[in-house]
């Protein structure tokens, strides 16, 4: 039976997009994927508010930010931990034996320039790691605050952020901000099939990596720049999921991303109010995910009885991440969904659990 997902990632896609990926297939080193990617690139770059390199690599996140990591230090990387998936930059750094330290704030509490502030004042690091959104806790760290702090006060830091659930949800100016690496999987916001990582580099970031040896070879930067001008990849691109890719960016420029931040805002605010009436939120309130929410199993539900009676009714949403498992359960408000599907979709757990 056909679900509509409220998970975060893979998320809902749209027959549009599904039938964009049917498109007859090219070569990737025609003229005409090179003018797709051309094109597909310059729109990433004003949805990131950037002028800098965006990059394409078939491969989930979690290999771009291993690649990421290995061209990024030559002395010390300080990974920030507020949840599941900014430990994950820490247990790559670890597995692949590049020094670092974390510091960590417990599950729910956000990054700020305090707390980076007595690790960086050491001198020891030139690189740091911090998610946007945290996915496990439904928390959208300051990230402008931080790097501003960042660049003022140790300005040859490099700034690496998994933007995995909040690109294209979640307004993130990049050349503003002065980040480094910002990453995202496509299967969240940009309401996609999975397969497919945008990868925005900054030219400081680019250099400092020519430097650095044993960085790899797939998700080098080098490796990307070689084919960067010609408006191509170094290895085969995952075609049809690019195709893809322009259909939702043509879609997405065709509303505005000022009305897609509101979209999101909106989602989001709604489904912090009935959390707040029928439960709680897990999060600090101060730094609300507009992705994703949350919800602190107050009432002691059984969240995978919920689950199963949703699949009846057509949806599905996620069970706690982890330590959080029944104790809480997500709502992902991002994408293509509307205001009016996380309305039918409240609704359907009020009926289930006759709140």
């Amino acid at each position: 039976m056909y679900r509509k997902l409220f998970t975060p990632g893979p998320t809902h896609v749209r027959e549009r997009i599904l039938e964009a990926q049917a498109a007859p297939m090219i070569h990737h080193r025609s003229k005409e994927y090179s003018d797709l990617h051309e094109d597909v690139v310059s729109k990433l770059k004003r949805l990131l508010y950037t002028e800098q390199r965006v990059y394409l690599y078939t491969s989930s996140s979690t290999g771009v930010m291993e690649g990421s990591i290995r061209q990024a230090t030559n002395k010390k990387i300080l990974n920030t931990i507020c949840g599941a998936f900014s430990l994950r930059w820490h247990e790559i750094c670890v597995a692949n034996g590049i020094p670092c330290e974390k510091v960590e704030v417990e599950w729910g509490e956000a990054i700020t320039p305090d707390i980076v502030d007595a690790a960086l004042s050491s001198g020891d690091f030139d690189a740091m790691t911090v998610v946007f959104n945290e996915t496990s806790t439904g928390l959208l760290n300051p990230l402008a605050e931080l790097s501003e702090f960042v660049h003022e006060n140790y300005p040859d830091v490099l700034i690496l952020v998994d933007a995995v659930s909040g690109m294209a949800g979640a307004k993130l100016e990049f050349d503003a901000w002065g980040l480094d690496v910002a990453l995202a999987g496509v299967q969240k916001c940009f309401a996609l099939p999975a397969g497919l990582t945008i990868c925005a580099v900054s030219d400081r970031a680019r250099e400092r990596a020519l430097d650095i040896p044993n960085k790899g070879y797939y998700f080098t930067y080098q490796q990307m720049d070689k084919k960067y001008e010609k408006h191509q990849t170094p290895s085969t691109p995952c075609i049809s999921l690019i195709e893809a890719l322009q259909a939702q960016l043509d879609d997405i420029f065709t509303l505005g991303l000022e009305k897609r931040w509101e979209r999101h805002g909106e989602m989001a605010a709604y489904v912090q109010d009935w959390a707040r009436e029928h439960f709680e939120l897990f999060a600090d309130e101060r730094y609300l995910s507009p992705t994703l929410t949350n919800v602190k199993n107050s009432r002691g539900i059984s969240v995978a009885d919920l689950n199963q009676e949703l699949a009846k009714r057509g949806a599905q949403l996620s069970n706690g991440y982890g330590p959080l498992k029944e104790q809480c359960f997500r709502i992902a408000h991002m994408g293509d969904l509307t205001l009016d599907d996380v309305k039918w979709l409240t609704q359907q757990i009020e009926d289930i659990l006759e709140l």
